[in-house]
């Protein structure tokens, strides 16, 4: 990999893939398009980074992968998902900027039309590229966070991997069914490979991103009760195990869980924080809830 820099005091690493992409475009005599492309990922991230920042968010690096790029920061799941849809579609507006800025351009005639067209062209392409909904796209970050509006994180976690990587054999397949009409795509089968490897990655560290989400889980219910909330029911037998409870945790909700007995009395009545506690605790995580409480 490329020994990262900091331009603008921004962290920058390159994917082994993306620096290979780069090198061969410059050797095939391509190194203004090169260039162009590398500035209009830089800026789309650029808005990224600008947006997290500006919510105090702790922005570690910026990556730049075979299919553009990604910011990454230190908050998972614990920020509000207003904040995380704004930042994740910062990006893609900074192309619509460019868009808009090199139509204005062009027709006052301060830059060449052709050079202007490629611009366009290449703005709307990595524009409209990452809004597929794939991870770690900004389109699939902001299925996920659009999901975890209505169902519990662990589940949305599981669905956006799924859809992920349902789309992720599309375009590969896609990339491959071109060999029959106009020639093998290339650079498509390389990102859908990339993207494919990924998700299937993320899905099988699945448990490992729930484990973060339960870890920032106090900084959320700090939030939550500091701002007001109304707290968000879930009932559950006695027999139910403190796992699949904690799986039914939302993003956005303080939860009070109803414990109910074979008769369908509610026993007790408990918050989050006793269940969290024994969850984290390897011991207790198996264990019936009646086991623990009652």
């Amino acid at each position: 990999m490329i020994r990262p820099f900091r331009p603008f005091g921004i962290l920058l690493r390159f994917h082994p893939l993306f620096s290979i992409v780069i090198l061969l475009s410059v050797l095939a005599g391509y190194f203004i398009e090169t260039a162009t492309l590398f500035c209009i990922v830089f800026i789309h991230e650029l808005g990224h980074v600008l947006a997290a920042k500006n919510f105090g968010w702790r922005v570690k690096e910026v990556q730049l992968l075979p299919f553009g790029g990604e910011v990454v920061v230190e908050e998972v799941a614990n920020v509000p998902v207003w904040q995380e849809i704004i930042v994740t579609m910062s990006g893609p507006l900074q192309n619509g900027i460019m868009i808009v800025a090199a139509l204005g351009l062009q027709s006052a005639g301060l830059i060449p039309a052709e050079w202007s067209v490629y611009f366009i062209q290449a703005n709307m392409l990595i524009g409209l590229f990452n809004l597929l909904p794939i991870l770690p796209l900004d389109g699939g970050k902001f299925m996920q966070s659009v999901l975890s509006f209505w169902l519990p994180y662990h589940r949305v976690i599981a669905v956006s991997c799924i859809i992920s990587l349902l789309f992720s054999v599309l375009l590969t397949g896609a990339s491959i069914v071109n060999v029959f009409s106009g020639g093998l795509k290339l650079n498509i089968l390389i990102i859908g490979l990339f993207l494919l490897y990924s998700n299937w990655y993320l899905y099988k560290g699945l448990s490992y991103h729930f484990m973060r989400f339960l870890i920032n889980r106090e900084m959320t219910l700090n939030r939550l009760m500091h701002n007001g909330t109304l707290a968000q029911p879930i009932v559950v037998h006695g027999k139910r195990k403190v796992t699949d409870i904690v799986r039914l945790f939302m993003r956005e909700k303080y939860h009070l869980v109803y414990v109910m007995d074979e008769r369908g009395t509610i026993r007790f009545v408990l918050p989050e924080q006793p269940l969290l506690q024994s969850y984290f605790n390897e011991t207790k995580r198996g264990s019936a809830i009646s086991e623990l409480f009652m």
